[in-house]
């Protein structure tokens, strides 16, 4: 775990707020056992930290409901289900979602669970069912939340494209492209454009783009492939906070500095989705 990384309810807020002064439009929430740094979808977390956030800044907040491969889906859907955030993530399909390459370059670890937790990832499924994907779908539907649509692979624009024609999503999609984990699609720019024309044959006018560079593989030219990509897309994601260096001499960026790096080259986020000010 990146010494980095925001870990109790006051450093994610801080964070976040540092993030949407250095330019962020949305911020992009999961929360940790303060004790340990664990991944939780506990709601207790999210209501210390999202209000301290909308209290201090204007940035669009954006629950998770990916939380980790070892949670339940219901565990997952309870903090956008409860506290109605005006953006929740959602993962449109079943991956392998492998993190162990992590260990060969990070031999020591502070907490027990950080080894185990990453050693499962070879053998583990990251579940995201048609069922479960309309269940979170339908069980927000009244809140009002729109949902940043994360395809790891071409196929889950294919699955967005099922929901957006039985209704189930409504336009202007927001579709984030994930790229670079083990397992979903990767970072080259080849991979890039295919994601984009694909997208752009599937919904036409009715959605925004957005890009996310994730995993060592993405890392090691992460700026200039943003940049790249950012021409197409209407946003670009940047998740220096909880990414780990990709070499342990490489000192890892927390996410304000990301966001200055973000601020003049990506537009604005879609419309109904950037807070009105008041």
């Amino acid at each position: 775990m990146s010494p980095y990384l925001p870990i109790t309810p006051k450093e994610i807020a801080d964070a976040a707020v540092a993030a949407a002064e250095a330019g962020a439009a949305i911020v992009h929430l999961h929360a940790r056992d303060p004790v340990d740094g664990r991944p939780t979808q506990d709601p207790k977390y999210f209501r210390e930290f999202a209000p301290d956030i909308a209290r201090r800044s204007d940035v669009v907040i954006n629950f998770t409901t990916g939380g980790a491969p070892t949670m339940t889906i219901e565990e997952r859907l309870q903090p956008a289900l409860l506290l109605k955030p005006e953006v929740a993530s959602l993962n449109m399909g079943s991956m392998n979602f492998g993190l162990f390459p992590m260990l060969s370059r990070f031999p020591t670890f502070k907490h027990d669970w950080e080894r185990p937790y990453l050693e499962g990832s070879a053998d583990r499924i990251f579940r995201n069912t048609f069922t479960d994907i309309e269940h979170i779908l339908t069980s927000c539907a009244g809140n009002a939340t729109r949902f940043e649509i994360e395809c790891y692979d071409i196929g889950h624009l294919y699955t967005a494209k099922h929901f957006f024609d039985r209704g189930v999503v409504k336009a202007p999609l927001f579709i984030q492209s994930v790229f670079g984990i083990l397992g979903g699609i990767g970072p080259h720019p080849d991979d890039v454009a295919h994601m984009k024309r694909t997208a752009d044959r599937l919904f036409g006018d009715q959605y925004r783009w957005s890009v996310l560079g994730a995993g060592a593989t993405s890392c090691r030219s992460r700026p200039c492939r943003r940049r790249w990509a950012a021409t197409c897309a209407s946003v670009s994601r940047t998740a220096c906070g909880s990414d780990p260096a990709s070499s342990r001499n490489r000192t890892p960026l927390r996410s304000a500095p990301c966001g200055r790096s973000s601020k003049g080259w990506a537009s604005p986020l879609p419309p109904r989705t950037r807070r009105e000010r008041s």
